[in-house]
């Protein structure tokens, strides 16, 4: 009896062990960051003698996709009727955080996009139906049909928010595909051009006109050639040229809108040279949203290392086609087929986002499109309340604090540390984004530049500085002490938890002002810090840092 109950508690302490050790391993990245293990030194070194890349000065961008309530991974569904065809657009919430941005890139699109018919006025309206689940289908659903009326009250949504929106055409129209893939016959254009000339003739306002939807490579479901796609986008350009005849700016045209093949993108630059303004790509470098592993991925900067080979190959391409084209990120949510709850639209997901900003603007990219602004477990805002997303108010503060002269940033102590300049939007010096992976040491960063003034090399911060304890609150936006201080923006998650979904800046939760005689988004108000004293990125945290008074010469 006695060698039995002996034997049951070794057996329940080795399974509490065996558990102990399992729960670990799946929540130390949700560890509190409370008393961490060590404080390391590391140093952020900024060239500000020239910009390495310049982005657009509406940088981010956010999509909104065609996909039904019905369209369901891993047996969730999580898109509701949060897409175009369903989308309500008079929700407040969902019309304040689009004006937030003064303005918002949209990009309309998606994998349904090649499967999207628009009603014409011949049409019988009846048959201008929505897309219904059928797996004997291309892509596992019927075709659906555009509204006018429908398409009306996006264009009415999209000029009250002023969004700057680009709109995916379907480039398969017309058109069918064989057993392996491949597409068969040219693009049909009549559909595409009876929706241009109908916004021509409504006076609605289109950024640019993308034509087909991940069709690029191997494409996904389906693949045109590089010769054929190139065709197709000269076609689309001579009918741009037609309708918008007699008007100053014309939209831009874009494509493939698809995964990055060196070989693919390369043929298909050289030939549409004279007729292709942007050059967009996707990115879903982290796999499928069933992967166990996101979390590791997410902070493992090795991995994310891995996406500057798509970047830079990329713009060798662009440069040595002599193509005046430009790239854009035109969708990108890390982890495909919805992302996953409780990664992708957490505290998280911020580490991959920001990264993803700022390593795409250090290649010259122009633009980089969010999946999605609502829709799925990836968007900026959720798809049932609308209520922002921790990656919303990411994007809000690049937005703001980011401009688009990109600086050369390089970051010795950790490998931890992520770290990206560009000068600041709106005031004088350098705004820096420092990203900590790392959940058990606090990085102490010194600042220098290569280039202060045409000084030469200058260190910002005095070395050997002891870590500071307090914080200076910024009053009305200014610093206490002008040109002594520089801002900070700390972003931290609720309870130190990375699966949270709420974010709190400077210690303060981020929320929305739901009364509409205020202002949607919070005051984001930053800190006021000596320059004298290091930057200090505490475990599992993300910063921004507005430096006015670092007047490099390519800010100039």
């Amino acid at each position: 009896m006695l060698f039995g109950m002996g034997s049951m508690l070794v057996l329940a302490g080795l399974c509490f062990s065996i558990f102990w050790i399992h729960h670990h391993s799946v929540l130390v990245h949700s560890q509190s960051m409370e008393a961490p293990a060590k404080v390391v030194e590391g140093t952020a070194l900024i060239n500000g003698t020239a910009p390495i890349a310049q982005t657009d000065d509406d940088f981010i961008c956010a999509t909104l996709d065609w996909w039904p309530p019905d369209k369901c991974d891993y047996g969730t569904c999580s898109w509701g009727r949060s897409t175009l065809l369903t989308l309500d657009l008079t929700n407040k919430i969902l019309l304040s955080a689009i004006k937030a941005f003064s303005p918002l890139r949209v990009r309309m699109g998606g994998t349904l996009q090649d499967k999207v018919t628009y009603e014409t006025q011949a049409d019988d309206q009846t048959s201008c139906t929505l897309f219904t689940k059928n797996s004997s289908e291309f892509l596992g659903f019927s075709e659906g049909c555009l509204p006018m009326s429908r398409w009306d009250q996006l264009n009415a949504f999209f000029k009250q928010t002023g969004a700057v929106v680009t709109f995916g055409l379907n480039a398969l129209y017309g058109r069918t595909i064989s057993s392996d893939g491949s597409v068969i016959g040219v693009w049909n254009s009549s559909n595409a051009e009876s929706l241009m000339q109908y916004t021509v003739n409504k006076g609605y306002s289109i950024h640019g006109w993308e034509l087909g939807n991940e069709l690029s490579g191997n494409g996904v479901g389906a693949r045109i050639s590089a010769k054929q796609y190139a065709l197709d986008v000269n076609n689309l350009q001579n009918i741009a040229e037609n309708i918008y005849q007699g008007y100053e700016v014309k939209p831009l045209i874009l494509a493939p809108g698809g995964f990055f093949d060196a070989s693919w993108f390369n043929d298909f630059i050289e030939r549409t040279t004279k007729t292709l303004q942007v050059v967009t790509h996707h990115i879903y470098n982290l796999g499928p949203g069933v992967d166990d592993h996101l979390i590791e991925k997410i902070l493992d900067p090795s991995y994310l290392d891995g996406e500057a080979q798509t970047f830079s190959g990329l713009k060798g391409i662009l440069k040595s086609s002599g193509t005046s084209a430009v790239a854009w990120v035109g969708e990108a949510a890390g982890a495909y087929n919805s992302g996953r709850n409780l990664v992708t639209n957490t505290f998280v997901f911020s580490f991959w986002y920001l990264d993803q900003l700022g390593m795409s603007s250090t290649y010259d990219t122009k633009t980089y499109c969010r999946q999605t602004l609502i829709g799925g477990n990836y968007g900026l805002l959720d798809a049932s309340t609308f209520l922002p997303n921790p990656d919303y108010y990411s994007a809000i503060l690049w937005h703001r604090l980011m401009g688009s002269t990109v600086l050369s940033t390089k970051f010795s102590g950790t490998n931890n540390i992520r770290a990206y300049s560009h000068c600041s939007k709106k005031s004088g010096g350098v705004t820096l984004l420092l990203i900590n992976l790392d959940g058990n040491t606090t990085v102490q960063v010194q600042v220098s530049t290569e280039d202060v003034s045409s000084n030469g090399a200058l260190g910002l911060q005095q070395e050997g500085q002891s870590p500071r304890t307090k914080f200076t609150k910024v009053t009305s936006g200014k610093t206490t002490t002008e040109g002594h201080a520089r801002e900070e923006y700390h972003l931290t998650a609720k309870d130190g938890n990375l699966q949270s979904r709420t974010m709190l800046l400077n210690g303060k939760i981020l929320s929305p002002n739901l009364d509409s005689s205020r202002k949607f988004i919070p005051s984001l108000e930053p800190i006021s810090v000596s320059l004298l004293d290091p930057i200090s990125v505490k475990p599992f945290s993300i910063m921004f840092a507005q430096i006015p008074s670092m007047n490099v010469t390519a800010c100039k």
